[in-house]
């Protein structure tokens, strides 16, 4: 069933309605869609999580342009007017295959059927002006060019210098793969790889982890065989690597304290190869819930799920651990690739607010690794007071040392911080989203 391009311009329009101007997160708003809609043709699916992302990952660049030809301002219009020209506007600039005259055409129509008749003529007038002038836009600067707030902007340059900046900033704005880590003990890698592409999946090893491969060609995640069979979880290059970095050997006890839903543990699961235990802990029944269907998947009956709020101390697990994965709650600037309102949501106060909240987990969560054990700190952010300074600040406070996990990742992602038991990854530079892993052993 293909559904006419109107109808899918309003289930779009109604996407972006609810993450621009109600805050939603874009991620969880589009997925649910698109669950409602697994009926509609693949290119139909493709054309809505196109404009949708589209639109809020160029948005600031968007409102500029919108501004530059419209004597009414983007923050002074009617919430649908302003999302149906936000919309039109990604279309125009930014999809070769849709011709301009077909955005503006139901840009109109659009703007009709929701009873906005009377400002049919303002749309299509301001979207023909920048239809007849986009070839001649210039961006002002950097912070329009790219869709990123000015402070994030400054920010990064401060941390990581105008060259290495403007080569983050291209890849943010370039498609992201889907990756996801082979369950070795399920099935030999290439019997996966050959059941996806029986299925239509074009599949791309990774030259720096032998368990992830990249996909593309995936229609709808669920009808994969190997994914419902638990023969792969879908996980990014740089969370997957913070497993490897981790040293786990068989026969350990690993406890991931902020785990759903649940990647990090079921990765450290494989790893022991049915020896040991892994267990993975989130704040609420239904993260809980999240991890153990991933457990169901997997078939491993060496990791269980608890709910455990990491800023409480568990006793029972004093001392208790030979691994704990902290992966804690971050600003998430590293995915933004992905999850492109982030960087309109993030604030420079947020970013101190969570620091600190990761500085408690830690002096919470610390108290679980035994003498001589491993705490394994990650993030998936790129932001220094997160990382750098918070492993810093925590090693000056409690009887930690770095690890030297130069060789555990492969010498094509080797770093000198490597040596001081860290990595940063950042987009573009390295082959994954922005992360960052510490590996630090307890004092005997």
């Amino acid at each position: 069933m293909t559904v006419k391009e109107p109808a899918l311009r309003e289930i779009i329009l109604d996407i972006l309605l609810e993450v621009l101007e109600k805050g939603k997160y874009s991620h969880v708003i589009l997925s649910q869609a698109l669950t409602k809609y697994q009926y509609l043709e693949k290119q139909d699916r493709s054309f809505i999580k196109r404009v949708v992302d589209g639109t809020v990952e160029y948005l600031i660049q968007i409102d500029y342009i919108i501004n530059s030809y419209s004597k009414v301002k983007v923050n002074k219009m009617k919430p649908v007017i302003r999302t149906i020209l936000r919309m039109s506007v990604y279309q125009i600039c930014h999809m070769d295959r849709v011709p301009d005259s077909a955005a503006c055409n139901e840009a109109v129509k659009l703007a009709e059927k929701r009873g906005f008749s009377g400002l049919k003529g303002f749309v299509n007038g301001v979207l023909r002006s920048i239809s007849r002038g986009k070839s001649d836009l210039k961006f002002p600067n950097d912070s329009v060019r790219y869709s990123v707030p000015e402070w994030l902007l400054a920010m990064w340059k401060k941390s990581y210098g105008e060259e290495t900046l403007k080569v983050m900033l291209e890849s943010l704005l370039t498609e992201r793969p889907l990756t996801a880590r082979c369950c070795l003990n399920k099935a030999g890698k290439q019997q996966i790889i050959d059941s996806l592409k029986a299925q239509g999946v074009t599949v791309e090893d990774s030259r720096y982890a032998s368990d992830v491969i990249r996909l593309s060609g995936v229609d709808y995640l669920e009808s994969l065989d190997a994914f419902r069979q638990g023969l792969l979880q879908i996980q990014d290059l740089s969370s997957s690597l913070a497993g490897d970095a981790a040293g786990i050997k068989e026969g350990d006890y690993v406890i991931d304290v902020c785990g759903a839903p649940g990647g990090k543990g079921l990765h450290a699961a494989d790893i022991l190869n049915g020896t040991g235990m892994v267990e993975i802990r989130d704040i609420s029944d239904a993260k809980a819930a999240m991890i153990e269907e991933n457990i169901a998947r997997s078939g491993l009956g060496n990791v269980r799920a608890a709910v455990f709020d990491a800023l409480t101390f568990d006793k029972a697990s004093e001392e208790a651990a030979d691994v704990v994965i902290a992966d804690l709650p971050c600003s998430g600037l590293g995915i933004i690739g992905r999850k492109p309102d982030i960087k309109y949501n993030m604030t420079p106060g947020k970013l101190h607010e969570l620091a600190r909240l990761q500085r408690e987990i830690l002096s919470v969560v610390h108290r679980y690794v035994k003498p001589g054990g491993t705490l394994v700190y990650s993030t998936c952010t790129v932001n220094r007071e997160e990382n750098e300074e918070n492993m810093r600040w925590f090693m000056e406070h409690f009887p930690f040392e770095p690890v030297n996990i130069k060789g555990r990742l492969g010498e094509e992602l080797a770093e000198p911080t490597m040596e001081s038991g860290y990595i940063q990854f950042l987009p573009g530079v390295h082959p994954c989203d922005g992360f960052f892993i510490a590996v630090m052993r307890r004092k005997q």
